[in-house]
This record gives structure tokens, C-alpha cells and sequence, in this order.
């Protein structure tokens, strides 16, 4: 799926190459493959990613453990920092757990760039279930390097 944006005053369409690469990388990213995650979508600044919970994903009490819940934030945020095609990395991240999620759940993590400097961004999350309930909140801070994303 090609998403188009507006840079500036003109339509950008070496973003549309940038997405395509990251996609693929992120298809191909082994924790993310092993987890079951999938990019639903990408856009400048943010992105959407799923994941169904398994059972392999409990914890003691029965629910989906806190790692799982935060490798899909931490995965729709990887994507959303990197999207403008220069290597961000993580450098705060403030997880809320806010309802409990079940196995067969399916999970989607949205993040959206809330604002964004030569140096720092920083990002709101929020990770719901199939029936539009959410479970996680999240505000994430990246730092922005000047070099190009490797998959570039």
C-alpha cells in the first residue's frame, strides 16, 4: 500500500521508496516476524502496527504479559521515528497499561509524531484490541541521527 504526503508544497515521491523499504525491512525483521507483528500501515510521523496475542504470550495471572504489549509499541514506534528515512532512535519510552488483553486477541498499535526537531521527536501510542478497547497508552521520545536508514 503506497501512501502519498505532502512535503513542503509538493508531493514527495521518493517517501513513497522510503515506506516501501521500510515495509520490507519490517517484514523481514526477525523479533518482528517471531511476534507475530505486522505493518497494517505507514505514514510520515506515524504508523499502525498488529499483532494477534497467543498463548505463548501469557503471563502468570493469564493475560498478555507486559513485554508483548510493549514489543507492539515499541514496534509501530520504531517504524513512525524512522518513516522520514534517517536513523531515530529510542531514547525515552512511558508506558501506561491501562486494560488487560487476552490471548486471541488481536492488538493494533497506532503512533502518531506529535512534534518533531533536527535532533528529537516524540510520539503518542495507544494500543487497542479488535473490539476497539484500549489497553495501553504510550509517549515516546526518539533521538534523530543525521545518517540514512541502512535499508535506504
Amino acid at each position: 500500500m503506497a501512501m502519498w504526503h505532502l512535503t513542503g508544497k509538493r508531493w514527495d515521491k521518493d517517501l513513497e521508496e522510503t515506506f516501501k523499504a521500510i515495509r520490507k525491512w519490517f517484514d523481514q525483521e526477525p523479533y518482528a516476524k517471531m511476534m507475530g507483528m505486522k505493518l497494517v500501515e505507514i505514514g510520515l510521523g506515524s504508523s499502525t502496527v498488529e499483532m494477534k496475542l497467543s498463548e505463548q504470550m501469557k503471563n502468570i495471572c493469564g493475560v498478555a504479559h507486559g513485554g508483548a504489549v510493549y514489543s507492539l509499541i515499541d514496534g509501530a514506534f520504531e517504524v513512525a521515528a524512522n518513516s522520514h528515512g534517517t536513523v531515530a532512535v529510542a531514547l525515552n519510552v512511558n508506558v501506561s497499561y491501562i486494560n488487560p488483553a487476552v490471548a486471541n486477541d488481536t492488538l493494533y498499535a497506532q503512533a502518531k509524531e506529535q512534534s518533531r526537531s533536527r535532533k528529537i521527536s516524540t510520539y503518542n501510542i495507544q494500543v487497542k484490541n479488535d473490539k476497539g478497547e484500549l489497553i495501553a497508552t504510550c509517549q515516546a521520545m526518539a533521538y534523530r541521527k543525521k545518517e540514512p536508514l541502512p535499508v535506504l
